[in-house]
């Protein structure tokens, strides 16, 4: 049994999401609902000491952090594969999946605008405009390289782990009204992805709709 704690907005939850399902593999959503502060709860916080999602829970371990689970779900279910063997495009496929979860989603994430909030009393125009700024300035580095060598997807003509990472940002950037017409290339790639069932199945909205109806 795998068990996803998961929150339907999360974009660090959505990559899991897709990852799962481009594997096909069947697993039982947690909702953990970030917005409540479930996470910051002593039940939750006893499962994940960090007190984030996502979570997945396989064979009574424990995992944390997005990347380091779609790692390990690459590695235990190998086909289809997410991050190349060969060891420069390994590389290359990490380094833009890095570009949105190091220098794009940890500036924008939501307890980072809500510190920005309170106590900072940023007012809403300002963290937007934060935001805006922060994925604009990853997007405008990830569309150069994507113009240059893009197929298909980021990484070639099968979806991958580059393509997992770039759909939630702009699902995001869409939210806080980020321009995306510099970026034909990412906008392309994520026309691409939204088109298959297992980006599909993993939208946020399409999660919401589901545990209301469920």
């Amino acid at each position: 049994m795998i068990r996803l704690f998961d929150y339907f907005r999360s974009s660090a939850a959505y990559r899991v999401r897709i990852a799962l399902n481009l594997k096909g593999l069947e697993y039982e959503s947690i909702g953990v609902d970030l917005r409540a502060g479930d996470q910051k709860g002593s039940e939750y916080r006893a499962l994940n000491p960090q007190g984030l999602v996502p979570m997945l829970e396989v064979d009574g371990r424990r995992l944390t952090q997005s990347l380091a689970i779609i790692d390990y779900l690459d590695s235990a279910f190998p086909e289809p594969r997410l991050i190349p063997a060969d060891a420069a495009d390994r590389a290359d496929v990490l380094g833009m999946a890095l570009t949105i979860a190091c220098d794009i989603h940890p500036l924008n994430n939501l307890r980072v605008l809500k510190y920005l909030s309170h106590p900072l009393e940023v007012p809403e125009p300002a963290r937007d405009d934060w935001y805006r700024h922060w994925v604009s300035e990853g997007f405008d580095a990830l569309e150069a390289r994507a113009r240059q060598a893009a197929g298909r997807f980021l990484s070639g003509d099968a979806p991958g782990l580059a393509d997992i990472f770039l759909v939630p940002q702009i699902f995001n950037a869409r939210r806080l009204a980020t321009p995306l017409d510099p970026y034909p290339t990412l906008v392309r790639v994520d026309a691409e992805a939204a088109a298959l069932p297992a980006f599909a199945a993993a939208h946020p909205d399409r999660v919401a709709a589901e545990a209301q109806t469920g």
